[in-house]
């Protein structure tokens, strides 16, 4: 039985090159269109979709005023699509603060010449987000998360809440875990010298959750690969910074790597780390020769941390599609490096994660809501 969609945008080409576009997968049945926030509640009600896409900007209700109104009433797995524009950022990151589950830039000329990997990737994300829904609105009904505004900035000594909804909420699953995975854990004794992280879909989420969860004087530098466009990069980043004890930034060429700071990928480059007196931050185009689908690649900024650091680095894949991550891990891993992943339950899409746990690379499976704390028993204790 193929899942329900619902369309919601005020643009009526961009509602029937959706439909096309998505009716063409056999996984994927579009049971109505919306023009607006007001108009998709009702049909919500009536149609039951399995999932919605949603607009940002649209007139009567807003996508941000939709997706609220839509996790009060009827939680269902939303993607959104957003311009690729600073205030597009800023809208995105508040749509996934209501409890949208994922985002895709809004590519008119994309869309309209059918370009396969755009396509591609639209269809395979609506299917997961389908998927994910199996539960979801129990889920979202059990909960009510706090959430603050992310213009408020915080004083340092102001409690860091979170902005972003628990990942029980996002996954739509229950506490239970899926595959084995540890709460807690014992420090290992290990020297290190960094902390790296990846991720991809579902990962704002999940990043937010993890480093709102390390305190200021964390002893290590942190190197984030989240996959989002360059657009995106410096609002996400500005966001974490202003909700967390830690300082976050968009990663700049030449940075020096500091304790206690989170240096964010650039979307649409390549950031590397290179040895010197005191290592610092490369950040690049693509080169020809590279295979890297992702810009930021996990796989590149990890497989430089292994000539910078050897194994004295924790890496952590989170979630997020495919298996970007698995390579630059493995290099680590060879070296001595411990890798963890995120647990199945708490993942959106346990697609990263799953490809290092079946490489027999990750050395533990963590949910999301306990991954900061064994951090820092690990690292710190």
């Amino acid at each position: 039985m193929a899942f329900k969609v619902l369309i919601v945008d005020d643009s009526t080409f961009y509602r029937r090159r959706l439909r096309e576009i998505l009716e063409e997968d056999r996984e994927l049945t579009v049971v109505g269109e919306a023009k607006n926030g007001e108009e998709a509640l009702a049909k919500l009600m009536s149609l039951s979709p399995d999932v919605v896409t949603m607009d940002v900007e649209m007139p009567v209700m807003d996508g941000i005023s939709a997706v609220k109104a839509i996790m009060q009433r009827r939680p269902v797995p939303i993607l959104m699509f957003s311009s690729l524009t600073h205030a597009g950022a800023q809208a995105t990151l508040d749509a996934l603060e209501a409890g949208a589950l994922d985002f895709l830039p809004k590519k008119f000329e994309e869309i309209s010449r059918e370009r396969k990997d755009a396509v591609g990737l639209l269809r395979t994300k609506v299917r997961l987000l389908a998927r994910r829904g199996v539960g979801f609105g129990r889920a979202a009904l059990s909960r009510t998360p706090s959430m603050i505004r992310s213009s408020t900035p915080l004083s340092e000594k102001a409690p860091k809440t979170p902005f972003f909804r628990s990942s029980g909420l996002l996954t739509g699953r229950s506490d239970a875990a899926i595959q084995p995975r540890v709460t807690s854990v014992k420090p290992s004794g290990k020297h290190y010298k960094c902390l790296a992280i990846g991720a991809s879909t579902g990962g704002p989420v999940a990043l937010q959750k993890l480093l709102s969860g390390l305190p200021a004087d964390f002893p290590y530098p942190i190197l984030l690969v989240q996959h989002m466009p360059g657009t995106f990069t410096n609002a996400f980043a500005q966001r974490l910074h202003n909700n967390c004890a830690i300082t976050v930034k968009e990663a700049a060429h030449g940075d020096v790597l500091m304790p206690g700071c989170a240096y964010l990928a650039p979307g649409g480059k390549q950031m590397i780390v290179e040895a010197g007196k005191v290592p610092k931050i490369v950040i690049r185009d693509a080169l020809d020769d590279e295979v890297a689908t992702f810009k930021p690649s996990v796989d590149i900024t990890f497989s430089s941390l292994k000539q910078v650091f050897h194994g004295d680095v924790l890496g952590v894949i989170l979630t997020g599609m495919g298996a970007d991550g698995r390579e630059g891990c493995q290099q680590l891993y060879d070296d001595g490096a411990k890798i963890w992943a995120q647990d199945q339950a708490s993942c959106v899409v346990y697609g990263m994660p799953q490809a290092v746990a079946k490489a027999n690379i990750a050395d533990k499976s963590i949910d999301i809501e306990h991954m900061a704390s064994c951090i820092l028993s690990e690292m710190v204790s």
